[in-house]
């Protein structure tokens, strides 16, 4: 989805081992510092087959796990074998959609797929409003989801789960324990602009560059540490325009039509064993908060480093953010 950041790396020389993938709908890169090329290969090599693993599993609208698991929500309350590594993971996003007061909500896939996003190209055409109001009414939440012992049933066919604003920022956890777990001590990990860094880039931080929602070279660069993790959610990329207004994939679920107002929120996370996940999903609710909400939304999900840029251009910054953020001449 619209989450980007541009790793500014410094030239790929060894010790640094770098590769590319594409996956979850974006680019995908890992580097590793300071490794054996062999290791640094056969590692990267892993985490690009989970990466590939989890998307293949977590897509919503491609066969796979989470469509079958769809199939049967629509069929409520039919109930159906869940596969075991789905539980922790709807428990997380309920327990986020919660936190967010329902503005992170990945049961409203059925108003993403009526927008058009739930998919690789998408045609600039608004939706019919009698359509969205419907979808809103019905009023999926992650909470219609049972989860009893093997099997599962929803208690309300509206839900449909999409999982886009959770899943990269779940795998770049996934990715750094399995890192650790090899003594990797140093590597960045770039999910579409959804980063975790590991250790350092030689004697210095990891340093990754923001984008600037309305040019073609990062607003602001910062210098990773150990273990943090930054998310960027904006409506540069995936978006249409009609009448010249812009609609981005960033749905609102109180009223079913894209958030208004604000052109990109980053968010800096502090180590945790849930830092990538929280970098993904806390940008969403700050972000369709808006100018007058986005800092009793970021309180709320926990996050004290926020960068926000409303539709006019204007950035605002927590007091942390300050700190650690680098802006570019002429930003």
């Amino acid at each position: 989805m619209a989450l980007f950041l541009l790793a500014l790396a410094g030239c790929a020389k060894p010790p640094l081992y770098t590769q590319e993938s594409y996956v979850f709908g974006t680019r995908v890169e890992v580097s590793i510092y300071g490794e054996p090329e062999a290791k640094a290969r056969r590692v990267t090599a892993q985490v690009l087959r989970d990466f590939d693993e989890m998307h293949h599993s977590l897509h919503a609208w491609e066969p796979g796990t989470l469509e079958r698991m769809n199939g049967i929500f629509e069929l409520s309350p039919s109930q159906a074998a869940i596969a075991p590594g789905m539980i922790p993971i709807i428990r997380d996003a309920t327990r986020y959609s919660e936190q967010s007061q329902g503005l992170f909500n990945p049961a409203i896939g059925n108003l993403i797929r009526l927008w058009g996003f739930q998919s690789d190209t998408f045609k600039a055409k608004l939706p019919d409003p009698a359509k969205i109001a419907e979808l809103v009414r019905a009023n999926p939440q992650m909470r219609d989801i049972v989860i009893d012992g093997i099997l599962f049933h929803s208690t309300n066919p509206a839900v449909r789960l999409d999982l886009g604003g959770y899943a990269k920022g779940y795998a770049l956890d996934v990715a750094a324990r399995y890192l650790r777990s090899q003594g990797v001590k140093n590597a960045l990990i770039n999910i579409g602009g959804n980063v975790m860094a590991l250790g350092q880039h030689g004697d210095r931080s990891w340093r990754v560059g923001i984008q600037n929602p309305r040019g073609p070279g990062p607003i602001a660069t910062l210098d990773l540490r150990d273990g943090e993790a930054i998310g960027t959610s904006g409506d540069y990329q995936r978006y249409f325009e009609v009448g010249g207004k812009r609609y981005c994939h960033i749905i609102d679920p109180r009223t079913g039509w894209p958030a208004q107002g604000v052109r990109a929120v980053t968010v800096l996370i502090p180590p945790s064993d849930h830092a990538g996940t929280l970098s993904d999903v806390a940008s969403k609710p700050i972000f369709i908060s808006g100018s007058a909400g986005w800092r009793a939304a970021a309180q709320r999900m926990g996050v004290a480093d926020v960068m926000f840029i409303d539709g006019q251009g204007h950035v605002e910054l927590t007091d942390g953010m300050k700190q650690r953020l680098h802006f570019e001449t002429g930003s």
